[in-house]
């Protein structure tokens, strides 16, 4: 996507890799939307932590993450010994597919990465290999982006108004993002609509990251508290619903996203309003067969507990200076909290999965799993 930083405009990918200084690079998440930082990780190990502490988040872009923290770790390996690589090589797996645990993009991210490695009969042919694979994974995300686009599109007219859900955009991908590319598709075709995007707290990705991404593109967009998605929807002032995922099962078709997906999903078929989950093929989960055995991350309890942001005094002009970064504690000092990262959404609340192949309903998923990448 494009980023207008100080009156000039760039593209920028949300992942790349640095080959000469074997470096992963980032868009630094977490000081967004005030700060626009790129930092690169030296070694597997950090890029793990990276995935971990959120400084790159959603699901393609952990998994393109992980696919170059593989090739990362892969080409620092001295040597030309095939078993004690191969041995390396499961340590760095073993990190990364580690490091986000309820997200499955990286492990097929990282699994496509070693099966081109196979096709190579030495250490440097399969850390050439490596890298080749972890690069093709990036491109092929944004591809899948870009079709989810031209298929999302047709379900927005003009004049609607979409509630949104977490950051399932570019940020959360390598580009162009799954639940806001057919915005942006629908955008390019000249059609005028209004995006919702829920908070989402504790973390408030939807807040920083898809109001600063809608920002940057123009497309006309209010934050709304989380609780008040259900009054908006009482009153008939949302049309469509459309989130992304981090894990999808190919044979329930149960959406596992950023918790409080499951709460609007509940509400959307209340109030009988259509509601979407944008996906590419490393989303889909072909093994697991129930929800339940999908493993939610729960997550520091300082993410409920306070926020970060940064010290802000409106000027009498309108304008709002930026200060220094900080946590604020908001909670009763004495308590502690709960977090669970994620929830699962049942497949018979789920309108239809939009994917690059099309859009399918939750129960056709393992119908057309050939289609849809699956090789068993």
């Amino acid at each position: 996507m494009n980023v207008t930083l100080r009156g000039r405009t760039g593209h920028f990918r949300t992942v790349s890799f640095d080959a000469e200084n074997n470096s992963v690079r980032l868009i630094e998440q977490r000081l967004l939307p005030h700060e626009f930082k790129i930092v690169g990780t030296n070694d597997f190990r950090e890029t793990a932590r990276a995935i971990t502490d959120m400084v790159v988040r959603g699901a393609g872009a952990i998994g393109a993450t992980a696919a170059y923290g593989l090739a990362q770790g892969a080409r620092a390996f001295r040597g030309n010994d095939l078993k004690q690589f191969s041995a390396r090589l499961d340590l760095v797996y073993q990190t990364l597919a580690e490091a986000r645990p309820t997200a499955v993009d990286p492990v097929n991210a990282m699994n496509e990465v070693r099966r081109a490695m196979a096709r190579g009969e030495t250490v440097a042919e399969r850390q050439a290999l490596a890298l080749a694979a972890a690069e093709e994974f990036a491109h092929e995300d944004v591809r899948h982006c870009e079709a989810i686009g031209r298929h999302g599109a047709k379900l927005i007219r003009n004049g609607m108004k979409i509630l949104t859900h977490c950051n399932a955009g570019w940020l959360a991908f390598v580009d162009v993002g799954t639940a806001t590319a057919p915005l942006y598709a629908a955008q390019s075709q000249g059609k005028k609509f209004h995006v919702f995007c829920d908070e989402t707290r504790p973390r408030s990705q939807g807040a920083t990251l898809t109001a600063w991404e809608l920002a940057q593109q123009g497309i006309s967009h209010q934050i709304i508290a989380d609780n008040a998605a259900g009054h908006l929807m009482q009153r008939g002032e949302i049309d469509l619903v459309m989130v992304g995922s981090d894990r999808v099962l190919g044979r329930t078709g149960e959406v596992t996203n950023k918790i409080g997906t499951y709460t609007k999903a509940v509400l959307a078929a209340r109030h009988k309003i259509p509601f979407y989950a944008a996906i590419p093929l490393s989303t889909i989960d072909w093994n697991l067969k129930r929800g339940f055995d999908i493993p939610i991350e729960d997550r520091h309890e300082s993410e409920v507990l306070g926020a970060w942001g940064v010290m802000a005094k409106p000027m009498a002009d309108g304008r709002w200076p930026m200060g220094k970064r900080a946590y604020v504690r908001v909670a009763n000092p004495t308590s502690g909290a709960r977090n669970p990262g994620f929830d699962v959404t049942p497949a018979e609340l789920i309108t239809g999965i939009i994917t690059p192949a099309g859009i399918f309903q939750p129960a056709e998923l393992w119908k057309h799993r050939h289609r849809l990448g699956f090789a068993g």
